[in-house]
């Protein structure tokens, strides 16, 4: 029997090559003694047994992921809204680590810096006209009147490009989904009933109704209208009075403008909010800037690492927490499947998740450094450490 190098057969099991015409080729030369001649032999073996999906004009994978057959390099694009900021550093490890884990290129990072429709509509068409392979985008159109993703995502979708949404997906009237275009699915928050939960959480620690401001980066912007839409439609029923106080959308300018009206109306308010990641990480130090930090409840959204920071020092009551990692990872799996199974496996809406961080659990979120959530410092994933029983309410709802 001739003998098998063992870096030939490690490649083997690694790659579960089955009893076909790939495994048979390389186990034919394999009396071979150097890593050299296993590689080539494994290079050579993986690559006649690899094809180019119909249509797709691009090289087949050199070899199966897991169980799954040789693919098509595979190119999606996320088209971003607000590409440069720091809650969309999670989102982007996240496409990144699924693409690596599925052996499919990083998907195109692109889209606006600054909120601005046209810019993303550009690129969701430069996306289009390179024939990407699918297209994961926020669509932050603010009425169903508004129909600026409408046509490019049903551009993509006739030409046969897989199209998600992500973080979010047109506007929410009334607490009632009106997407507006004919994307596969959502993967993200429930924002409208995120910004309830606000507002509900508010009121236990302000018992008293009165003013309460809530600071948002571009009102009617579907990504977070609807969470003061949501905090609004609790508190205002109860006697709080809401007012709604633009920032920008821009991190450098959301500060400024935050302190700018702390300065002339704070002492008239029981309770500072804020809807977006910019705002809320801005809200701790402006409020101790005018000597608010800690005398009135602040609630705000994400993980920024200064609103986490912001928590633990009694700037901030909390934050609410949807998770950007898997608004990166789950879209890119999504299309993966979807490409994979030839529409079969159609991807679902999927909620992100709505979580609390206050003073009493934000320390797990500062004191681990990830490319996942919270602290920042990671450059590429890392192993977590837990241990002990895992705390969780009894669940209250279910698909």
């Amino acid at each position: 029997m001739k003998r098998v190098d063992p870096k030939v057969d490690e490649a083997i099991q690694t790659l579960n090559m089955k009893d076909g015409l790939a495994r048979r080729r390389l186990l034919q030369g394999t009396g071979l003694v150097s890593a050299a001649g296993a590689a080539s032999a494994l290079l050579a073996a993986c690559g006649s047994n690899s094809s180019t999906a119909s249509g797709t004009g691009t090289a087949a994978a050199k070899a199966a992921v897991g169980n799954f057959p040789s693919t098509p390099t595979w190119q999606f694009w996320f088209v971003n809204h607000v590409t440069t900021n720091l809650f969309f550093v999670p989102t982007q490890f996240g496409m990144a680590d699924a693409a690596a884990l599925l052996g499919i290129p990083k998907p195109k990072w692109t889209g606006s810096t600054d909120s601005i429709a046209a810019d993303m509509v550009t690129q969701i068409n430069a996306a289009v006209a390179a024939k990407a392979n699918g297209i994961a985008t926020t669509v932050i159109n603010s009425s169903p009147s508004d129909t600026t993703f409408q046509v490019p995502v049903s551009a993509a979708m006739n030409a046969g490009i897989p199209v998600v949404s992500y973080n979010a997906d047109g506007p929410l009237i009334n607490g009632v989904a009106t997407p507006g275009t004919n994307r596969l699915c959502y993967v993200g928050q429930a924002l409208y009933t995120s910004g309830q939960q606000m507002g509900n959480r508010i009121m236990t620690l302000a018992t008293t109704p009165g003013k309460v401001v809530i600071f948002i980066a571009t009102p009617g912007t579907a990504n977070i209208q609807p969470r003061y839409d949501g905090a609004a439609s609790v508190l205002t029923p109860k006697g709080y009075s809401v007012e709604m106080v633009a920032t920008g959308a821009t991190t450098a300018v959301e500060g400024p403008a935050e302190k700018a009206w702390l300065l002339g109306n704070g002492s008239k308010i029981v309770a500072a909010c804020a809807v977006d990641g910019g705002s809320s990480e801005q809200l701790g130090p402006q409020l101790a800037s005018v000597g608010l930090a800690g005398k009135i409840p602040a609630g705000c959204f994400d993980m920024e690492p200064g609103t986490l920071t912001a928590i633990n020092s009694g700037q901030v009551s909390f934050t609410i927490n949807q998770d950007p990692y898997l608004q990166g990872f789950l879209p890119v799996l999504y299309l993966y499947l979807f490409n994979l199974t030839g529409g079969l496996v159609a991807p679902p809406d999927t909620d992100t998740g709505l979580t609390f961080v206050d003073k009493s659990n934000v320390g797990e979120f500062l004191t681990n450094s990830t490319t996942y959530e919270g602290s920042t410092g990671a450059t590429k994933p890392t192993l977590v450490p837990r241990s002990g029983p895992i705390s969780n309410p009894i669940a209250t709802t279910s698909t």
